[in-house]
């Protein structure tokens, strides 16, 4: 098994580099025809939208990072924190990125939840409240303990 970095999804979709953008091209190739097995982390997955996001980097707006990432996760030979079965969370994570304004970290929360039926978040973040399926719990006071 091996793991594939941010670099690698980020130079194919950006070509920035023509050069390297062919060899993460070729590399896909192999992952997508199943010649070869990779793993990406939730961190690193996470990263590629930061990225493609930021103001500072691509500044691409939300359906132009999801079109082509869908396809990505979607590849033969592709693990998405090493579990080909969580491949419909990033799916679902990724839909919720592109039609909310809800950042990574919560439309992560909210797909792997909706996958494993779990449906109350403890938060003091209210974005969770637009999503009927789920209730938000905040933390209740309690002045006599300290952490």
């Amino acid at each position: 098994m091996e793991y594939l970095d941010t670099s690698i999804i980020v130079c194919y979709l950006t070509q920035d580099d023509p050069e390297k953008s062919a060899r993460a091209y070729a590399l896909l190739r192999e992952v997508e025809q199943g010649a070869r097995t990779v793993s990406i982390t939730e961190i690193a997955f996470a990263e590629v939208i930061y990225v493609l996001s930021s103001k500072k980097l691509y500044n691409l707006p939300r359906p132009e990072i999801v079109k082509p990432l869908l396809p990505i996760v979607m590849l033969k030979g592709l693990r998405i924190g090493g579990k080909p079965s969580e491949k419909q969370i990033y799916t679902d994570a990724l839909h919720l990125y592109e039609t909310t304004t809800l950042d990574v970290a919560d439309v992560l929360t909210i797909a792997r939840m909706r996958h494993e039926g779990v449906e109350t978040v403890i938060s003091f973040n209210t974005a969770f409240d637009q999503f009927s399926q789920i209730t938000r719990k905040e933390p209740q006071s309690n002045e006599q303990e300290s952490v």
